[in-house]
């Protein structure tokens, strides 16, 4: 995993388009790379191609604010899902979350996302709440998840 730049803007909305009906915009990824001081952006790249520009698989956003870990946006290319790319990402980004000093972690997801919500739970999230008609396109409820950041994740 690496911290994403502004050269991965493109690559990161090619993936977020793909992944989800109602996608981030270029400058909702912009502020996070450049403007949110609690905003981080990493890339996932496969082994085979580090270093390669723009050939990284997927991405994940998330804040810390104090001792919360929010993730805000986790996806992977179509073509490379299911084979452990987003559960790395996951675990990078809350093991960053806990070094950076957060003890809680919480997410969102859509009720009909049952492989996300697999995963999620496969990692230790449990079910906090439901927001009803939370998203739109289409409209649907979120459930609302979230976990303790063990120091043993550092």
């Amino acid at each position: 995993m690496e911290r994403a730049t502004a050269q991965d803007i493109d690559r990161i909305l090619n993936i977020e388009q793909a992944s989800f009906s109602t996608p981030w915009t270029r400058k909702m990824f912009e502020v996070e790379l450049g403007q949110n001081p609690f905003g981080y952006l990493y890339v996932a790249r496969p082994a085979e191609d580090q270093g390669e520009q723009g050939s990284f698989i997927g991405y994940v956003c998330f804040w810390v604010v104090f001792e919360e870990f929010r993730l805000m946006t986790l996806a992977v290319e179509p073509s490379a899902r299911r084979r452990g790319f987003g559960r790395a990402l996951l675990r990078h980004a809350m093991a960053l979350g806990r070094a950076q000093g957060a003890t809680r972690a919480l997410l969102e997801v859509r009720a009909s996302n049952a492989a996300a919500l697999q995963m999620y739970e496969q990692e230790g999230f449990q079910q906090a709440a439901v927001r009803t008609r939370y998203y739109a396109n289409p409209v649907e409820d979120a459930i609302l998840m979230e976990r303790e950041l063990s120091a043993d994740m550092v």
